[in-house]
Order: structure tokens, then sequence, then C-alpha cells
């Protein structure tokens, strides 16, 4: 019972941080101010995770809502407890890999209950797109991700993105699969990098592939999805 109480608890009080009467920017930039946002970086398969992923958007969201977030990553080990202390969680990396059973296991009840996960091929890295895929349909068989049109909430919660410019020069709407579980979408897919390098770091880069170039506008937007729906 524990992670379905943890996860109530996060999402009464997302409504409150999305509230207008809320307490400054000046305290929400404080990494200790009540209610902030935790965020996951997951580590997965044989010690896995994102090392690139910016997390830029978590000070974003503050100046742009009353989102009041902790400003850096937490790395969690997915088959791990822990896991359900966080609303909203980024799985992101380059390469094959494989989800051990407990993983599998904790990462579907972490869905099931209530967290969000963006994840996200660094350089389009289709080994690392195509496992992803076998691992959502080892998990969810009775359900398959589908592309997210123009429409839907996750291009309009914060910013109204119409469309993205990418690193080989399209201007297109980015290309986004969700994944449905009881009419709420828990995961977003992004085959393309939304790992926003040019502010993760000077030792990240997009080697290759066609990085989402307003990957921080996307990722604020879907963390106040995943808070707000």
């Amino acid at each position: 019972m524990r992670p379905m109480l943890a996860l109530a608890v996060a999402a009464l009080l997302a409504l409150a941080w999305l509230s207008p009467a809320r307490t400054t920017l000046a305290d929400a930039n404080r990494q200790d101010a009540p209610g902030a946002v935790h965020t996951a970086n997951l580590i997965y398969g044989s010690n896995k995770t994102s090392v690139c992923f910016s997390d830029e958007f978590l000070v974003q969201i503050q100046k742009e809502t009353n989102i009041h977030t902790h400003p850096r990553f937490t790395p969690v080990k997915m088959d791990t407890p822990e896991l359900f202390d966080y609303p909203f969680a980024v799985m992101t990396g380059e390469g094959a890999f494989s989800l051990s059973e407990e993983q599998r296991n904790y990462l579907k009840d972490y869905l099931e209950l209530g967290g969000f996960v963006v994840a996200s091929a660094g350089c389009s890295s289709e080994p690392w797109n195509n496992s992803l895929q076998r691992e959502i349909k080892q998990m969810f068989p009775e359900h398959q991700t589908t592309v997210l049109t123009a429409d839907h909430p996750v291009f309009h919660t914060v910013y109204d993105i119409e469309s993205s410019l990418y690193k080989r020069g399209e201007n297109k709407l980015p290309e986004l699969h969700g994944l449905e579980i009881d009419g709420r979408i828990a995961l977003v897919w992004s085959p393309d990098g939304l790992n926003d390098t040019a502010n993760a770091g000077p030792s990240c880069c997009c080697c290759g592939g066609n990085e989402v170039k307003s990957a921080r506008a996307i990722n604020v937007n879907l963390l106040a999805y995943a808070l707000t729906y």
C-alpha cells in the first residue's frame, strides 16, 4: 500500500502547486521548499542510466508556473521501493538493454499506480529504441504506444508547441509516442533525443541521430502534464 499512498499524495500536492496562490519564486528556488517535486533519473538494466539528460527544465518550469521543483534529478534504481517516491522519472540512454524481471515488475507497478516516465533515446539510438519497445510489449502486451497528435495536452500544458526544429533541419511537430493506461498517458517515448544537450554540460553532445531542439519546452510540458492528469 505504501507505493499507492505515496503517489496519491503526490497527485494531491500537484493540484496545490498549480494553484494561483503559492509561495514566491524565491521560495520555490530553495531546494528544501515544502512540497517540492523531486524527479528520478532511472538506473536500469545492467547499471545503465542517463548522464546527459539536461535537468534545466526543472528550473524553467518554476519560472513559468507555480510548480516547485528540486533543481536536480535523483538517481534511483528501478527495482527499489524508492521509485514510488517520485511522481516523474526520466529513462534515457544509448545502446541495447534488457530489464530484469524485478525491474519490469517495479516499472509496471509504478506506471499503473500513477507514475510517469519520459523515455528518450540518446542520439536517436536505434538499439535503445528497439529495446524499449520490446520491454513495453513484454510488460503491457495488451497495450500499444501511439503517436500523440498536435491537439494532445502534452503539447499545450505550459507552452503551445506546434512544431520544433530538429538537428537535421526539419521543422515539424515533435514525434512523441504515448503509452495509455486506464485513460491516462503514463509513459511518453521520444525516438529522437529529448536530452537538451546544449544545456547538459560541456562533455555532452548529440553525437548522432536527430535531436529535438525545443526539448526543454517539451520536458516542461511533460512534467506539468504528469502532475495534473
